[in-house]
C-alpha cells in the first residue's frame, strides 16, 4: 500500500505542477507574415477581399482537392461567410466570416473551427502601397489557447506552425498576382 500511495502522491504533485505552470503561461498567440508583391495595392486588395479567391492561394484550401466549400452572403462584403468541410485532419471543418473592411487597406475576419477541434480565432489581410506598382501584403491570425491547454504553447510553436502556412500562402498569392 505504501508504494501505491507514493505513486498516487507523485502523480497528484506532477498534475498540480503542470496546472500551476499553465496558469502563468501566456494564453494568447498572434502570428503574421508579409510579402512585397509587384502590383498596385488596389488590384491586390480587390482580389484578396473575395473569400472565393482566397481558396486559390491558401495553403489549407489546397491540402485537400476534395474539400467541400460553401458560401453565404455577398462575397467581398462584411457578413460574407466561406465554410469548408474536409475529412483531412489538417483542414477539418470550419468557416471564415468577413467582419470588417477598411476599403482598399484591410480585411478582418473571424475564423470558427469546428473539427478536429472547436476553436475560434481572428485574422486579417492588409495591403499597403510602397510604390506605384509595389504593395506590402500582410496576413495575420490571432487566437487564445484556453487554460490549461495553453501549457502546450511552447511545444506547438504557433508562430512557426501557422506562420509557415501564412508565408506559403503569401508566396502563392505573389505568384498568382505577378503571373
Amino acid at each position: 500500500m505504501g508504494v501505491l500511495k507514493k505513486i498516487l502522491t507523485a502523480l497528484i504533485l506532477i498534475v498540480s505542477i503542470v496546472l500551476i505552470a499553465a496558469y502563468f503561461m501566456p494564453k494568447n498567440y498572434a502570428v503574421a507574415r508579409e510579402i512585397t508583391i509587384n502590383k498596385p495595392a488596389d488590384t491586390i486588395f480587390n482580389y484578396v477581399r473575395y473569400l472565393r479567391n482566397q481558396n486559390e492561394f491558401s495553403v489549407w484550401a489546397n491540402i485537400d482537392p476534395k474539400m467541400k466549400s460553401t458560401y453565404k452572403g455577398t462575397d467581398g462584403k462584411v457578413g460574407a461567410v466561406s465554410a469548408w468541410e474536409s475529412k483531412v485532419k489538417e483542414v477539418g471543418v470550419g468557416e471564415q466570416e468577413i467582419t470588417e473592411i477598411t476599403e482598399g487597406k484591410r480585411l478582418e475576419f473571424d475564423l470558427r473551427f469546428k473539427e478536429p477541434m472547436n476553436d475560434t480565432a481572428v485574422g486579417f489581410m492588409s495591403t499597403e502601397a510602397i510604390a506605384n506598382n509595389q504593395t506590402k501584403v500582410k496576413w495575420g491570425i490571432e487566437g487564445v489557447m484556453p487554460y490549461p491547454m495553453n501549457i502546450m504553447m511552447p511545444i506547438m510553436k504557433m508562430d512557426k506552425m501557422i506562420g509557415n502556412d501564412l508565408q506559403k500562402g503569401l508566396e502563392n498569392l505573389k505568384a498568382k498576382m505577378e503571373h
